[in-house]
């Protein structure tokens, strides 16, 4: 019978082929849409970093900071890693969102990524593209429903839903097509994501983007996610946008402000924005769940 420590010391790791591992992070933020009119509130603009490689495979097109995981660190770590190296963004939370591993999504060889989503203020960070990256970019974000169809069978459906996804800074502007179909079959419902066109995004990165979008929006509809993307005080209204940008739907002022009501707490400070009357700020709260839970019991 051979033991375990002998085992191990005569396995042979060439045994099996090893796929090489990647991490990605998506970073989104939500910033002030520029405009000249000082009396009218700024709209609040979605956007996501990006770097553009300078290296082939993609060379030249855009991507999410990512890279390889060495041998001696955490999936996390290298995530941490290559964000600070590629783009100088450091001491965030990050979240674990999807791992892609279709067999053929990087013509290099196979390759497995972890993706990761963060939400930041993006004031508190200077962007500096370094490493492997050419330039880093906020990219605004467009999402949006295009095309619906369902199919019937005997033993259930297929739907499709077809989004295009836009990312736009300047001059630049980012396109891809993205199918979501659902499939039924009795009891069992599968989901699958496919690009249909992709214009100047490396990879299957579009499909990363706009899952964390879809991600986001369920997030933010129960957990305080939100927060990571305000400064330290804020106003009501602000939020709201905030929310709103996210959701991609005008909210109810009433029902907002109730929905929010345990996160939040009053300050004695204002603004003092020229053109606008004094708003009250407010900052978050982090014992909000407490509230949430007494107040529902």
């Amino acid at each position: 019978m051979v033991s375990e420590e002998q085992f191990l010391k005569e396995y042979e790791p060439s045994k099996y082929e090893r796929p090489s591992v990647t991490v990605d992070v998506l970073v989104y933020t939500v910033m002030n849409e520029v405009t000249h009119n000082y009396r009218k509130l700024p709209k609040k603009v979605l956007k996501v970093l990006l770097i553009k490689r300078k290296n082939h495979p993609f060379k030249d097109c855009w991507a999410i900071p990512g890279g390889f995981v060495g041998m001696n660190e955490s999936l996390e770590e290298a995530a941490l890693r290559e964000l600070k190296e590629e783009t100088n963004i450091d001491n965030i939370y990050i979240e674990q969102l999807y791992t892609y591993g279709d067999v053929h999504r990087d013509p290099r060889t196979r390759i497995i990524s972890c993706c990761y989503m963060s939400l930041v203020d993006s004031t508190k960070f200077n962007i500096q593209a370094s490493d492997d990256a050419k330039e880093a970019r906020w990219f605004a974000i467009e999402y949006k429903l295009i095309a619906e169809h369902k199919n019937i069978n005997d033993d259930g459906y297929t739907k499709t839903k077809t989004y295009k996804l836009t990312l736009k800074d300047e001059d630049l502007v980012l396109e891809a097509i993205i199918n979501t179909i659902i499939t039924s079959k009795g009891r069992h419902v599968a989901m699958k994501r496919e690009i249909v066109s992709s214009k100047h995004i490396a990879f299957d990165h579009a499909l990363a983007i706009s899952y964390g979008i879809e991600r986001l929006r369920n997030k933010i509809e129960y957990t305080d996610i939100v927060f990571n993307l305000m400064p330290e005080e804020f106003t009501l209204t602000e939020l709201q946008q905030v929310y709103e940008v996210i959701l991609d739907t005008e909210l109810l002022k009433a029902n907002f402000r109730r929905k929010i009501q345990d996160m939040v707490q009053e300050t004695n400070n204002y603004t003092r924005d020229k053109g606008h009357r004094p708003s009250k700020l407010y900052r978050f709260n982090p014992h909000w769940i407490d509230l949430h839970i007494e107040r529902r019991n």
